[in-house]
């Protein structure tokens, strides 16, 4: 029985591998779960899984949940979090927290030579230099659960390298794909995260809108398949069916299809091979009827025009990149300023981002930081 530890076990991607494992509960036990302040969601979650071990990164949430579950072996801070990515016990790790503070505990994974169900885009957006260097010296073997990601991985499955001519990354585009770029200005951000094809939460459905997302995961997938930035692209497709395509020098193009749910990547990170029941819907293209497919139109979505450079530059422009995106997006969504700021922010940002690559991770806290300290600026002088 292999045993996982779910980093951002209460988010959207941990409740979904949650659901996976217990469909396969012979097969995977849960070493630890680890959640930052949703106390009550990890009730159910302990509930569900019983795992050994729960971390909470929040200690106030620690202390509450210790309250409601005295039997329960439970730990604070994201130490602990870094500890149990790391137990000699644990085969696989699920890397899910949201954003850049979910580094440490997946490079812990990583150090550890565990295989890491990779679901947090930072980790290879802000250090993807380190992080697949890091995998490489240490034996870990990284599966994406990014469904563009877990499409490419599976395309590229027993091919050469050396015959890729082109990725491409499917985007939904959002609720804004087929809005004038004009009156993108107003958008509210109830708005920005009525996601047409998925269920994410605030920050991530705000970054599909801009396409923000799609620009990181390009970054990522720069790593991730250490691949030329020139022969990587995305595409919209409203149906969010086919997930990701790879074109061989002889001009065949390996697409991966599944409906657009969580599970199905999720069940593939956790064990390629035999594959697994994930609980989701068989794909019936006869009843869906046609696919969709358009080019990205960079007035509406100009994060894609500004990912260009960021793609063909030094670790510190992605490191900017990711760290102002995050610092807008949440002014956005808190009514500090407008949807069509978050990319002007962050292009502001970048102008004022020396060129260099980064040897540890310290360098890219600083980055990190100073970035976020120059978003902040921005907004509070608007």
């Amino acid at each position: 029985m292999k045993q996982v530890v779910i980093l951002g076990a209460t988010g959207s991607i941990g409740l979904s591998t949650a659901d996976v494992m217990a469909r396969h509960a012979h097969a995977f036990h849960s070493y630890a779960l680890v959640g930052h302040r949703n106390v009550q969601q990890m009730v159910g979650l302990v509930g569900r899984l019983r795992p050994d071990i729960v971390v909470m990164t929040d200690e106030a949430a620690a202390k509450k949940l210790r309250e409601q579950l005295p039997e329960q072996d439970i730990r604070a801070g994201m130490e602990a979090a870094i500890e149990v990515a790391a137990a000699p016990r644990v085969d696989i790790v699920v890397a899910a927290m949201v954003g850049a503070a979910g580094l440490p505990a997946a490079l812990s994974a990583v150090r550890s030579g565990k295989r890491v169900a990779l679901a947090n885009k930072e980790c290879l957006v802000t250090a993807g230099r380190i992080f697949m260097q890091q995998a490489q010296r240490h034996g870990a073997e990284i599966v994406p659960v990014d469904s563009e990601h877990a499409a490419v991985h599976q395309a590229l499955a027993g091919h050469d390298r050396a015959s890729v001519a082109r990725i491409t990354l499917t985007a939904s585009g959002g609720p804004f794909r087929d809005r004038d770029p004009e009156s993108l200005q107003h958008v509210t951000p109830a708005e920005a995260v009525a996601h047409p094809n998925w269920n994410m939460g605030a920050k991530i459905s705000v970054d599909s809108a801009t396409m923000m997302n799609k620009a990181l995961e390009l970054i990522e997938a720069r790593w991730l398949f250490n691949i030329d930035p020139a022969r990587l692209d995305a595409i919209i497709h409203p149906e969010s069916i086919v997930h990701a395509m790879v074109e061989y020098v002889d001009g065949s193009v390996l697409a991966q299809l599944a409906m657009p749910d969580m599970r199905m990547p999720i069940a593939y990170a956790l064990q390629c091979s035999p594959r697994m029941e994930s609980g989701i819907a068989g794909l019936d293209l006869t009843e869906l009827g046609q696919l969709n497919f358009q080019a990205v139109d960079p007035r509406r979505f100009p994060a894609m025009r500004l990912v260009a450079t960021v793609l063909h530059g030094d670790d510190s422009l992605a490191i900017a990149f990711n760290a102002a995106n995050e610092v807008a997006n949440e002014a956005f969504r808190e009514l500090r300023i407008g949807f069509m700021d978050i990319v002007r922010i962050v292009e502001q940002v970048l102008e004022k981002t020396d060129s260099l690559n980064v040897s540890d991770v310290q360098q890219v806290w600083q980055l990190d930081a100073e970035a976020r300290r120059r978003a902040q600026e921005i907004i509070t002088n608007a």
